[in-house]
């Protein structure tokens, strides 16, 4: 289980400006904490600069419970959103809009921590009319590694209940397709999320989805992108040498 020392972390690494990832306020940040709660970065706060009170225990099942019901304001959701925070001396605080999102992703999938981020290079693709190419294929055997065989995009949709009702069904289609969670969700003229399976595997994830978006933008400029062949992806993907590679990275990972 991801320790809150660890998930902080985390925000501070994704939050250093000189990665470009976020600014301001920008993304979030969230882990697993039980069956029924996730530990989740505040809304309005900065990742570069939050603290543990910026971390609040929030109830996933109940703001699940958004899902269901055929009419929902933004007043139904504030108020849904304040009664799962657990109490604490932050009780005003407020959990990021996208808390959801968050709660979808860990019901539909055994993802342990998800980092959400804008990095530039993924998002000029994701607002441009290539944005579909971010999915399309691999261009390089280690995004395979890290990011896995495939990975899915969501056409835009409004941030919070419509966009997490979204994500749900894809999530569903993927898995039920794929038999694996992807591990990295693009979300069109929005940003990145990092399915990951401790804080140093979000890190790898969005590390390597802004080199694969930085290739392959250097690509569309150079004269189009040239994606591996079905099977040379797959036999990437089968190889026993990179299962060797992705084990032990996500060895280490499991110290955090």
């Amino acid at each position: 289980m991801t320790t809150r020392p660890a998930l902080l972390d985390l925000g501070h690494d994704v939050g250093d400006p000189r990665r470009d990832w976020v600014l301001s306020a920008e993304g979030n940040i969230s882990s697993r904490s039980d069956e029924r709660h996730m530990i989740i970065k505040a809304s309005g706060c900065s990742m570069q600069s939050m603290t543990d009170d910026d971390l609040l225990v929030v109830d996933r099942l109940a703001i699940l419970g958004l899902l269901d019901m055929r009419a929902v304001t933004d007043e139904t959701i504030a108020q849904a959103y304040r009664d799962a925070v657990a109490p604490t001396g932050a009780a005003t605080r407020m959990p990021s809009v996208e808390a959801i999102l968050h709660a979808v992703i860990y019901a539909e999938s055994d993802a342990s921590v998800i980092a959400h981020t804008h990095p530039t290079a993924v998002n000029a693709l994701l607002c441009s009319t290539a944005a579909h190419l971010i999915v399309e294929g691999a261009l390089f055997p280690d995004q395979i590694v890290v990011l896995g065989r495939r990975q899915l995009l969501i056409p835009y949709t409004d941030p919070g209940v419509p966009l997490a009702a979204a994500v749900r069904g894809a999530l569903r289609d993927f898995i039920g397709a794929h038999g694996t969670r992807p591990r990295a969700v693009y979300l069109a003229n929005h940003g990145l999320f990092a399915l990951a399976d401790s804080t140093d595997d979000a890190v790898r994830i969005t590390a390597m989805a802004v080199k694969a978006a930085q290739i392959l933008l250097g690509a569309l400029a150079a004269g189009g992108p040239v994606f591996l062949s079905d099977e040379h992806a797959d036999r990437i993907e089968g190889r026993p040498d990179e299962h060797y590679r992705r084990d032990r990275l996500a060895d280490d990972s499991g110290r955090n």
